[in-house]
């Protein structure tokens, strides 16, 4: 039998909760992006340029996803009292129930694996998240000498 590489479980995993909370927020003809962007959002409002850092995603893309958010009426932008060049992304009282609908769904998916594990299997899951994440930062197979040459 073919052993399974962590990065396929991983990847075969992710797309399988992305496809879930996808058709959950097509309910409300969003997408999972949205409601990961509203729930990335302070209260306060949050600057544009930690937004991408935060939600782990490009400048282009995420200037897209602002702009269909803002198209629809879930944010609004605003110029950041702290710092006059930067703009705040702010979530209107549309987005902010779209929010809650978001964390509504989040909590309850999170809530039923929660159920079937122990306190045990949840700690060693996320021993073993952190472990790939670690190994990913520093990870480098091939070093620059060996590509050049």
């Amino acid at each position: 039998m073919k052993h399974e590489t962590f990065e396929s479980a991983l990847r075969s995993t992710w797309q399988l909760v992305s496809k879930m909370y996808n058709k959950e927020a097509l309910k409300f003809e969003s997408t999972m992006a949205m409601g990961f962007a509203l729930l990335s959002i302070d209260a306060e409002g949050t600057p544009s340029t930690n937004l991408g850092p935060k939600m782990g995603m490009e400048p282009t893309s995420l200037s897209r996803l602002l702009n269909a958010m803002e198209d629809r009426g879930l944010i609004s932008r605003t110029k950041n009292p702290k710092d006059g060049r930067g703009v705040l992304i702010n979530l209107t009282p549309f987005g902010k129930v779209h929010r809650e609908n978001s964390k509504a769904v989040v909590l309850d998916f999170n809530g039923k694996i929660d159920l079937q594990l122990t306190q045990e299997q949840v700690q060693h899951f996320f021993e073993v998240i952190e472990c790939i994440r670690k190994t990913t930062l520093n990870f480098e197979h091939f070093n620059k000498e060996i590509t050049q040459n």
